[in-house]
């Protein structure tokens, strides 16, 4: 559903979405987080307005691929922007043979929820994942005391 209306999205904005490259790292990271960059497993997909970076999401290529880290800068959310970065990962995903894809969201985060769900995403029918204590990422340890829901979306054929 959210590859459906990536070219609408683009119509009405005039972004670029694209892989993230070396030399557009420090751009990138002076205005958005960028914690799973040195993982190994994935790559970040960007937005680009004006040579601006708007927004980002990481593709973990797992089995199945999870989609992880996006972010949009908090001047340019409801614009559609999160939307059309799902749709990037998915593409991606799907270009690389994956049939499923999976997320991890807050059960407080109706917000988050409600895009996936707009997306197709569904609850993956698996037991909350409760998460607790001192995570490291390459932008600084976080504290977290949160609950994770599954989300899960088939991919087309």
């Amino acid at each position: 559903m959210c590859g459906a209306i990536i070219a609408d999205i683009q119509q009405q904005q005039n972004w670029d979405i694209r892989q993230l490259s070396p030399d557009e790292v420090d751009v990138v990271s002076d205005v958005l987080g960028l914690a799973r960059l040195y993982e190994g497993n994935g790559r970040y997909f960007v937005v680009w307005a004006a040579g601006a970076p708007l927004g980002h999401v990481h593709l973990a290529f797992t089995e199945p691929p999870e989609l992880q880290d996006l972010e949009v800068r908090p001047s340019h959310r409801r614009l559609g922007i999160a939307t059309a970065l799902v749709a990037a990962a998915e593409e991606e995903a799907h270009a690389q043979g994956f049939q499923l894809i999976r997320l991890e969201v807050s059960r407080g985060d109706a917000a988050a929820q409600a895009l996936y769900r707009k997306c197709g995403y569904a609850d993956a029918g698996l037991p909350l994942r409760r998460i607790k204590g001192r995570i490291v990422l390459r932008t600084g340890p976080i504290d977290v005391d949160d609950s994770l829901l599954s989300f899960t979306k088939q991919l087309p054929g």
